[in-house]
């Protein structure tokens, strides 16, 4: 082992600056000024950097050469014909909140219900749901907040694409419309998509800017960027600090020795789906099996650390768009002209994708999907009116532009399940360099009735997307390749379907074709949680109700791999609403007067 130097003691350190970490730091600082609180964050800092506050800019942290993300490649899939699939994560400070789309959604009340953890019923966290917004958009319904920290709103203006897709979902789909269908129980309902961006400012609402930034004068509240926390430093069972080194990437060719950095109240780990259960690991907390291949002592057994790992299926799917379309592709593509209007004006382009259903099938369309699917839909969802199987949407450009596409206008189609039933695994392993590895397996697609959502989503979205006025036809290269002769071949057009038009007629050889195209391009919805579940211990839980770490004392973990089940949701207001939850409960643990923190 490096050798490693102790710095200053602090009462309070995170693991890790995501969202979730942000939030609860924030809370806990305005409450408390007096409080030692540290940061640890291994990418870099976003304070009022273009390519984190311009809205538009988003699709720049996906680019390959990005280092504001984490890429975890996965091991390869039977499920899906042996690929390794990629699932990149934040790797700056606010994590996911500073690079996300910065679409809104919640999940139904319901979902925290059926998490069946004390403390966490929906009737617990509304308060806090409110607490954290200002809901910028009218009507403001009863759940929404109006003078939280984080901003929602349209971002300026509504682009046509979110009116084309509504007026044929409600004409063509026969679903309603509303205004509002994140009110924590609307569903099956077409509406405008709000984002989290300032309706005055224009700029990304992040947890970052809005937690922590805001607080610079107050030298009790320390960010470290770049600095990669490896483990939990114990005495005894009692965590007292945290061992970290330079972050390689965001400090490329920095000195790998050590540090180790102390807390006299409490750890909290707030590294993600992917970090939080990889410290535990590496502290000695976790299965026997994990920690004995990679040369471990087991300081605590506690086997579901890495496990139950979920996320949401993706499916984004390009058209073409006529030339009046109002898009993002030219801004995409950095056209100089185009890009001094947007600077000019920047925050009334938004981000794209602006209007939704979260979509439940009818009785047609649960017959169209097949046997497959309906002992899912029995166990699941038939029961539950207000969770939906799937989001559709629209977006006004194609994130995934090629510079080998001619430049046009285009739509994306955006269908993304939301509560599969297949799970993976997050774990450390031993390469065979000798060096630590990630042992990753997404379960994408395992359980059979997964793919099902999936399949239909595509040929329900493309039915929506023919018939809006936009329409000039499919880019063939992103859609499945049907057989010749095929009733559902992709290709250009010169405009849209008639409303009333029949739909597409797909053969058995069809259904073949977008099965193994799913298989072979679906893709994470950026949304990973579960893997330090909040469940009993009996049922590989990792945390209890406190967010306390079994068997350890002073450790919490606080980020959205506590969640014990999938929510029908972006996860970013999942994020947000744990780190209200945590930032109670901490406070309470400390003896901080707790209605002040609630006045915050």
């Amino acid at each position: 082992m490096s050798q490693s130097t102790t710095l200053s003691e602090f009462d309070i350190i995170f693991a890790g600056g995501g969202a979730t970490a942000c939030v609860i730091a924030g809370r806990l600082a305005a409450c408390d000024p007096s409080l030692k609180i540290l940061i640890l964050e291994g990418g870099g800092h976003t304070l009022d950097q273009d390519a984190h506050v311009q809205p538009y800019l988003y699709a720049t942290h996906q680019a390959p050469t990005s280092t504001t993300v984490t890429p975890y490649v996965a091991n390869p899939s039977p499920s899906l014909n042996g690929r390794a699939p990629i699932v990149s994560v934040g790797h700056c400070v606010g994590g996911g909140s500073s690079v996300n789309f910065m679409v809104y959604t919640r999940a139904p009340a319901s979902d925290y219900d059926d998490w069946g953890v004390d403390g966490w019923e929906s009737k617990h966290l509304i308060p806090l749901m409110k607490k954290l917004e200002t809901y910028e958009e009218q009507p403001v319904g009863a759940t929404h907040g109006r003078n939280g920290p984080i901003k929602v709103s349209y971002g300026g203006r509504k682009p046509g694409i979110w009116e084309e897709f509504i007026h044929v979902g409600t004409t063509y789909h026969k679903r309603p419309y509303a205004d509002d269908t994140d009110d924590l129980e609307t569903c099956n309902t077409y509406s405008p998509w709000p984002k989290y961006i300032g309706g005055t400012t224009g700029r990304r609402s992040d947890a970052a800017h809005h937690y922590i930034y805001n607080q610079a004068h107050n030298p009790n509240l320390q960010l470290w960027v770049g600095k990669r926390v490896k483990r939990v430093i114990f005495e005894d069972k009692r965590a007292v600090g945290v061992e970290f080194i330079s972050d390689p990437v965001t400090c490329p060719g920095a000195d790998q020795s050590s540090s180790i950095v102390r807390a006299s109240k409490l750890v909290v780990v707030s590294a993600g789906a992917f970090g939080s259960p990889t410290i535990l690991e590496r502290s000695g907390i976790g299965a026997e099996r994990v920690l004995k291949h990679c040369g471990i002592e087991q300081l605590v057994n506690l086997p579901g650390v890495g496990e139950n790992y979920r996320d949401h299926n993706g499916g984004f799917a390009p058209f073409f768009a006529s030339d009046e379309a109002v898009t993002l592709d030219s801004l995409w593509r950095g056209e100089k002209s185009v890009m001094q209007d947007s600077l000019a004006q920047w925050k009334i382009n938004g981000n794209g994708c602006d209007a939704k259903i979260k979509w439940r099938p009818d009785d047609d369309e649960l017959r169209a999907m097949g046997s497959g699917f309906q002992a899912t839909w029995k166990e699941f969802f038939e029961d539950r009116p207000d969770k939906a199987v799937s989001i559709l949407a629209p977006c006004a450009g194609f994130v995934g532009l090629s510079s080998a596409l001619p430049h046009r206008n285009y739509l994306g189609a955006g269908y993304f399940t939301l509560y599969p039933k297949s799970v993976g695994s997050v774990h450390i392993k031993l390469e065979e360099n000798g060096k630590e590895g990630i042992d990753f397996t997404t379960g994408f697609l395992d359980d059979p009735s997964d793919i099902i959502p999936l399949n239909f989503g595509y040929k329900r979205l493309r039915e929506l997307i023919r018939r809006m006025p936009s329409y000039r036809g499919e880019v063939s290269a992103g859609h499945p390749c049907f057989p010749e002769g095929s009733a559902a071949i992709c290709g250009e057009a010169s405009g849209p379907v008639d409303m009333h038009a029949p739909d597409i007629i797909y053969t058995a050889e069809d259904d073949e074709v977008i099965d193994k195209f799913h298989r072979a391009t679906m893709q994470t919805s950026w949304h990973s949680l579960g893997t330090c579940a909040m469940k009993p211990e009996s049922d590989q839980g990792v945390v209890d109700a406190r967010l306390n770490v079994y068997g350890v004392a002073n450790l919490k973990v606080a980020d959205m791999s506590i969640a014990p089940k999938n929510v029908g949701t972006n996860t970013y207001s999942t994020a947000l609403l744990i780190g209200e939850k945590a930032a109670m409960i901490i406070a309470e643990d400390l003896g901080i007067d707790v209605g002040l923190l609630a006045r915050l």
